[in-house]
């Protein structure tokens, strides 16, 4: 059997946190179970962050007026990629699995993170028109998010003060993940371990060690199925009226966004069905 590969994507400025803690359990327990760990650590790297023409080797496609997706297409059919955009890519080829490993920040993630989202999953590379969703480029591959919280778990529950974390999850989960073709996991969430006592601090890390003894295994989160979906311009990439009259009955929506104005369905970003 083939060696599997796992990629963890980290992005925290400091060796002894508690993300480089979950990184290194990490790499610990799908190392031990014969995998082959890459790690990209941003900030040790000094990733770059801003997404301009210093990114495409030679000639722009239209100098006077720059489109950075479309300029990056073309350089990734050329290879002209810049050397760290084309490193990261063979990296996440390689890879069954990818983890992004960071701190929440603002209800997402840190920039420079967001950096090596914007340039490294090209147009081309990572999806085209004709593979999103299902279709994905990336199908075959599982992905998912890790992340600590600086608030407690209640806070962000449906009547906590920050709201529903299913929906702050969306963007990220559905937006990025889903749509270049990943098998999204549910997320570990390491709820407020800055203000937890060291005993639970190991708990919550012995906890993901022992999730990622089975993580290959593991089902994905729910989404609507892209042939739900009429995909042309002239029925607006719009749910069918077949599965619309399927659902009208239903007290919830299909997913936390394609909601159809019902209930949300509890836990539709964080835990599998």
């Amino acid at each position: 059997m083939a060696q599997k590969t796992a990629l963890i994507i980290y992005a925290h400025q400091s060796p002894v946190s508690f993300n480089a803690a979950a990184r290194d359990v990490a790499v610990q327990a799908l190392t031990k179970q014969g995998y082959k760990v890459l790690v990209s650590d941003l900030y040790a790297m000094k990733f770059k962050a801003s997404a301009t023409a210093e990114d495409i080797k030679g000639d722009l496609k239209n100098p006077e007026h720059f489109i950075y997706n479309d300029e990056m297409m073309v350089a990734w059919q050329d290879g002209r990629l810049s050397d760290d955009i084309a490193e990261e890519q063979h990296k996440l080829e390689q890879a069954e699995l990818v983890i992004f490993q960071f701190p929440l920040y603002w209800f997402s993630i840190p920039a420079i993170m967001k950096g090596w989202i914007d340039r490294v999953l090209t147009q081309g590379f990572a999806f085209t028109m004709q593979k999103l969703y299902d279709n994905g480029v990336f199908k075959n591959k599982k992905a998912m998010l890790s992340f600590t919280t600086g608030g407690i778990e209640s806070m962000f529950k449906p009547d906590g003060i920050h709201g529903d974390i299913n929906i702050a999850l969306w963007p990220l989960q559905n937006g990025v993940l889903r749509f270049c073709g990943f098998q999204v996991l549910a997320p570990q969430i390491f709820w407020c371990p800055a203000h937890s006592p060291p005993e639970v601090r190991k708990a919550m890390l012995e906890g993901w060690r022992e999730r990622l003894n089975g993580i290959f295994a593991e089902k994905s989160l729910s989404y609507a199925p892209t042939e739900y979906f009429d995909l042309t311009f002239q029925g607006g990439f719009s749910l069918r009226s077949e599965m619309k009259e399927k659902y009208a009955s239903e007290s919830h929506g299909i997913t936390t966004a394609q909601h159809l104005g019902k209930l949300l369905p509890p836990d539709n970003q964080t835990k599998a069905k």
